[in-house]
């Protein structure tokens, strides 16, 4: 094995963000990976639980569930799913370069991603000031004008609490991408260590993931009683 090779296997044996208690960079890559994807299943879970109750009262009140969506925004949603989407476009391209060690896009991309998840929770916040506006938080001061207003109080309950969960979601993801646009800005990604970035894309993956479900389950619902 020539010179140089051995001292750059030492030199990532001590790369000073390796654990004590992992032998090497890539075992700590694995565990950590590991551990997230458990962390995401324990989310799919909690998430699993109110699709599994949007799914039981919509097909109690199908009816009611497809009026009550005409009160959704569709274009802000929609501008919101393009946001998502793209936003996944740039967090993979951040992850590519972290890996191939080009610092400059990294942060270049990182940002990018942050602003489309800013620009997300923007237009959410615009949402539910329109439907505070309309009346429409469930709640003693709930109003809606159509009919059945208690069974349709049920699907705004679970509009805010899966919008509101997946907001909450979105805030945690731009707290992360922060950190890493600070760290990456320090420069402390490279080739051979770049696993907080990849392990971040996936959290951000999971998330925009979410919205593409909860897009036409909330959105789409009455689109073909309204056309």
């Amino acid at each position: 094995m020539a010179q140089s090779e051995v001292t750059a296997q030492r030199a990532v044996a001590h790369h000073p963000a390796l654990a004590h208690h992992f032998e090497n960079l890539e075992q700590q890559r694995e565990a950590s990976t590991l551990g997230m994807w458990i962390f995401l299943i324990t989310e799919i879970m909690f998430f699993g639980g109110l699709f599994l109750a949007y799914s039981i009262y919509r097909s109690w009140y199908p009816q009611v569930f497809a009026e009550a969506s005409h009160h959704l925004d569709i274009v802000l949603g929609g501008v919101n799913t393009v946001v998502l989407i793209t936003s996944s476009l740039t967090m993979a391209l951040a992850v590519y370069h972290s890996q191939v060690g080009n610092q400059r896009k990294l942060i270049l991309f990182l940002v990018l991603t942050l602003l489309l998840g800013l620009t997300f929770l923007g237009i959410k916040v615009v949402e539910y000031s329109h439907k505070f506006h309309d009346g429409l938080i469930p709640g003693i001061h709930f109003r809606y004008d159509g009919p059945n207003p208690q069974q349709a109080q049920i699907f705004f309950w679970l509009y805010f609490a899966m919008t509101g969960l997946h907001a909450l979601h979105m805030i945690v993801g731009a707290g992360i991408l922060s950190f890493l646009i600070y760290f990456a800005w320090r420069g402390k990604y490279s080739p051979e260590y770049h696993s907080p970035v990849e392990l971040s894309g996936l959290y951000w993956h999971f998330v925009d993931i979410v919205w593409i479900f909860l897009f036409p389950l909330l959105y789409l619902v009455g689109f073909h009683v309204k056309g």
